[in-house]
């Protein structure tokens, strides 16, 4: 027993060893929460508390699961497996899906289900709602299936069948329909969705009394792990399994709550410390991971949260180096300085595969890789796919490669019904046949082939051949205006034009997760922009001149290059999100600017903003010994310059724990943040958009009135518009540009 507890600190040995009752474990980052969770199951089965059978554990990830079942093998000795007839593998310890889906096959017929119902993963779910739609003869333009999907997934994660879910207007109540009609397939064909184990676990242990009865004798020891990730189902499904007097162990950390956004319910910490009346809540506040002057930096920004548990991380590790910091002059100059660093840390022996960089948001990773590919450093995307792989810019490509050259097949197939178009597979194998038995040779040809004694065999591209075969002559037409319209175009306005023509732009704004693939489309733009600005030709009238085709070419080496395998010494990139739960060396945290970090779609609420800054947590504590954290002062958007003011997070570190690599412009009193910004200014797409200059004037500003500000200096107003808190100006500041500016937050002052 002393070894199974060896090397416990107080508060985890305290977790490990509370007598049977309700209990939450507050588990910081690094603080040893699996072995928490671990340990204490094998204590209740050493004890004779409980046998493995008497144990429920949910993880939420298999990763994790696996994990946990081999540390359990491990801790349990073998006259204890022999005593309690041990076998890990059969102990209910799993996700929620596995756990349900476990529950559901062992009863079935209770369940309303075949025997060997089928999972539907979220490709096959697409598909079966596009059957349906195409069997209902519904509009799936009106109707997105991927959208379509996201609104059941929601309906049934919340609890709500058909007959419960709320409709407020037509719109809604023909999705209830087919959401009805959907379970009603699905019924038929003996098949569940992910949502739906979940769901029908729930309603069958709810009217089964027998069934719940039975599980709440067996299971006395629940224990969850991520706890702060659950959502209200999920809670509801753990609250009723509870229910006939087991104790539940939960573990997890309000400050890491970060997926709201698919449902995760951080209130439900504090709903079961007050529904369950637990009066054992155990902070884990010894960090085994990272350095002081790391913890200390999320420690100062996470405290600005005001609906949290509380705790604070320390070590005894030390203090460690202090954060360094770097203020680029545009997004290019931050990606080369990074990869400069990345260099540097390899040649002093740090493995490339212990260095991680992490960004807020999926579409800075194009200037990132763009830099790495060009220095020749190998890298992976973790958890996502490399920017010129994912689906919105092959997309996008496909229909730039069709502009270049219409009898490229490929791209044809790709997009001839993306957005749907209502052509179906077998307009497109009728298209194929035309083409190959089509001939494109004048009589003077055919007879020079004859006499040559050859007959090439010189097909029509499917686009050629689309132009007389109905739906997919509108498709064909579509291709002819295109090419049409950029004609005299540079290439960012040729690519913009694409993505507005080809209707890539209004498909994706229907779809839940649009704004992250709109956001990769307007970095395709920037790619165009970035790319012409450095290798591209443009002739005296701005013209292109074979930009096209040579930047489709750059695509296909980027996207075909320096992805480094398994195993590969190679840099991991990823988003804020995909880091949760990874720890490194080395991290750099990049694009730390207002509207970008936080978000600007977060900052309006406080909501909204707590979940950034429990982002902002996240990501700083995934480093062990050296943290890097950069912003620039500029960044491309629609393929034309944006200025931003660093973030708000910058203000919440303690300056005695941050090195400025760089030279700082004067500062305000308050901080580098101008004093009082609340939320990130409203900024221009360009530093060239024009206002109205007779709109109202500034409160006490004009046009050519020279200005001081505290952090840019001197500069002359270029025009100005609104009043009061609505009111701001324009201002050239000589060599830093010209700038947007918030009059009643800015405090600018005559000069």
């Amino acid at each position: 027993m002393s070894s199974l507890l060896n090397g416990l600190n107080p508060p985890q040995h305290a977790a490990v060893t509370l007598p049977p009752q309700h209990a939450l474990i507050l588990a910081g980052a690094g603080s040893g929460k699996t072995r928490v969770l671990t340990t204490r199951i094998a204590w209740l089965i050493q004890t004779g508390q409980a046998g493995p059978h008497g144990i429920l554990a949910v993880t939420f990830t298999n990763k994790a699961a696996k994990e946990m079942l081999t540390r359990l093998s491990a801790m349990l000795p073998p006259s204890t497996a022999l005593r309690t007839g041990i076998n890990t593998r059969g102990m209910w310890i799993g996700t929620f899906h596995g756990l349900c889906n476990r529950l559901l096959r062992a009863h079935h017929r209770d369940a309303n289900l075949p025997q060997l119902f089928q999972i539907l993963d979220s490709a096959d779910q697409l598909a079966a709602i596009k059957r349906l739609l195409k069997g209902l003869n519904v509009d799936d333009e009106k109707f997105p299936p991927r959208e379509l999907a996201n609104f059941i997934n929601g309906q049934k994660e919340a609890g709500l069948r058909p007959d419960a879910a709320e409709a407020w207007d037509d719109y809604t109540r023909k999705r209830v329909e087919l959401y009805r009609e959907y379970e009603a397939q699905c019924q038929r064909e003996g098949v569940v969705d992910f949502a739906e184990l979940l769901l029908r676990s729930y309603e069958l242990l709810a009217r089964n009394e027998p069934i719940r009865h039975h599980y709440q004798s067996r299971f006395r020891h629940i224990l969850v792990d991520e706890f702060q990730d659950t959502n209200v189902l999920q809670y509801r499904w753990l609250k009723l399994l509870a229910g006939g007097g087991a104790h539940l162990f939960c573990v997890g950390d309000d400050d890491q709550s970060i997926y709201a956004f698919r449902g995760a319910e951080v209130g439900n910490m504090r709903d079961f410390e007050r529904e369950f009346r637990v009066d054992n809540v155990i902070r884990l506040e010894q960090n085994y991971r990272s350095h002081g002057n790391i913890l200390d930096a999320a420690n100062a920004i996470i405290k600005n949260n005001a609906a949290r548990l509380g705790k604070n991380l320390w070590t005894d590790a030390g203090t460690g180096e202090p954060i360094r910091v770097y203020e680029a002059f545009n997004d290019i100059e931050e990606a080369r300085w990074i990869v400069e660093e990345v260099k540097s840390l390899s040649l002093d022996g740090m493995a490339r595969r212990e260095m991680a960089l992490l960004y807020r948001s999926n579409a800075q990773s194009r200037v990132l890789e763009h830099a790495l590919f060009s220095a020749g450093l190998p890298y992976r995307v973790y958890g996502g796919l490399r920017f010129f792989e994912r689906q919105e810019i092959k997309h996008a490509l496909a229909y730039l490669r069709l502009i270049a050259n219409q009898d490229d097949d490929g791209a044809f197939l790709r997009v001839v019904n993306f957005p749907a178009r209502g052509i179906g597979a077998r307009s497109i194998e009728q298209l194929q046949d035309a083409a190959k038995t089509a001939k494109r040779l004048s009589v003077s040809e055919e007879a020079n082939a004859r006499e040559a004694g050859v007959m090439p065999e010189l097909k029509v591209s499917l686009c050629e051949t689309a132009k007389g075969s109905g739906k997919a002559a509108v498709f064909a037409e579509l291709i002819r205006k295109l090419r049409e319209a950029c004609e005299g175009l540079t290439l960012p306005e040729t690519v913009e034009q694409a993505l507005v023509q080809s209707g890539l732009r209004a498909h994706y704004q229907n779809e839940k997760e649009g704004q992250d693939r709109l956001a990769n489309l307007d970095e395709l733009v920037n790619a165009a922009a970035s790319f012409v600005a450095e290798e591209g030709n443009v002739d005296a009238e701005g013209e292109l001149s074979g930009d096209l085709a040579a930047f489709l070419s750059h695509a296909s080496l980027e996207a075909g290059e320096h992805q480094a395998g398994e195993g590969d010494d190679a840099l991991q990139l990823m988003t804020v999100h995909s880091a949760k739960g990874l720890e490194f060396n080395a991290v750099f945290i990049s694009g730390l600017e207002e509207g970008l970090f936080p978000h600007e779609n977060s900052v309006r609420e406080d909501k909204g903003l707590e979940e950034e800054r429990r982002l902002m947590y996240v990501a700083v504590t995934r480093a062990r010994q050296r943290l890097y954290i950069s912003h620039a002062q500029t960044r491309m958007l629609h393929g034309q310059t944006r200025y931003n003011l660093p973030s708000r997070f910058f203000d919440e570190i303690p300056e005695a724990l941050l090195k400025w690599l760089t030279p700082r412009l004067a500062r305000s009193s308050s901080g580098f943040r101008v004093s009082g910004f609340g939320s990130s200014p409203r900024l221009p797409n360009s530093q060239h958009e024009t206002r109205n200059p007779k709109l109202p004037k500034a409160e006490g500003f004009r046009v050519g009135q020279n200005v001081a500000h505290a952090r840019f200096g001197q500069g002359v107003i270029v025009n100005a518009e609104g009043s009061g808190s609505d009111a701001r100006v324009q201002v050239n500041f000589g060599r830093e540009g010209v700038k947007w500016l918030a009059l009643s937050v800015a405090k600018l002052t005559p000069a």
